[in-house]
């Protein structure tokens, strides 16, 4: 059963799992030696809130997108990026046709996004070293917003309320060209809030 994302059903369902968070165990948690403290989030919230919304319009431009697919392409990502940094080149991409899509496009979006200056900082743009954990913070926040469940798309419906804008075409759907616009206005960018 395939329910769409406003069905009233799945929406009372999540709000219960909203009250009744479930937390991961350490083992379970994505590069747990990787520590990202919330002063690096702010930091780069910029960066952050660009990154969430190139990822909930790919998943607004392929609905037929699952959370465990868009784990499975950020996770990979991120291994990618850690064997970067070590100054090996080694890529395992995802199976999956839809998954094996983002991965390809976080890719030439991570590299525009390392190059392009942020507005909100002195203007620096960013650096390998902080793309990893940007990743790791989004791994880690899919993970705990993912109720397990094979077919959720509870992370992917929250990016898409969130970072979508309602209405707009999006370049991103599965396509042989598919590029992300990346030209949101720092007044505009969407915002991360940090319990």
């Amino acid at each position: 059963m395939d329910c769409p994302s406003d069905c009233p059903w799945l929406i009372a369902a999540r709000r219960y799992e909203e009250k009744h968070p479930r937390s991961l165990p350490p083992r379970e948690i994505f590069f747990p030696e990787v520590d990202v403290h919330r002063d690096f989030v702010l930091e780069h919230e910029e960066a952050m809130g660009r990154l969430m919304a190139f990822v909930g319009q790919f998943a607004a431009a392929n609905p037929a997108l699952r959370d465990s697919e868009c784990l499975d392409a950020l996770k990979a990502r991120a291994e990618t990026r850690r064997t970067l940094q070590s100054g090996i080149y080694y890529e395992r991409p995802p199976a999956m046709l839809l998954a094996r899509a983002l991965y390809d496009q976080l890719a030439k979006f991570l590299d525009d996004l390392r190059q392009s200056p942020p507005a909100a900082r002195d203007g620096q743009p960013l650096k390998d070293s902080q793309i990893f954990p940007l990743l790791v913070f989004l791994v880690r926040l899919a993970e705990l917003s993912m109720n397990g469940r094979p077919r959720s798309r509870a992370f992917l419906d929250y990016l898409r309320q969130q970072f979508a804008a309602p209405g707009s075409t999006s370049t991103l759907a599965l396509s042989g060209n598919a590029r992300a616009d990346t030209s949101a206005s720092p007044a505009n960018a969407p915002r991360i809030i940090i319990p």
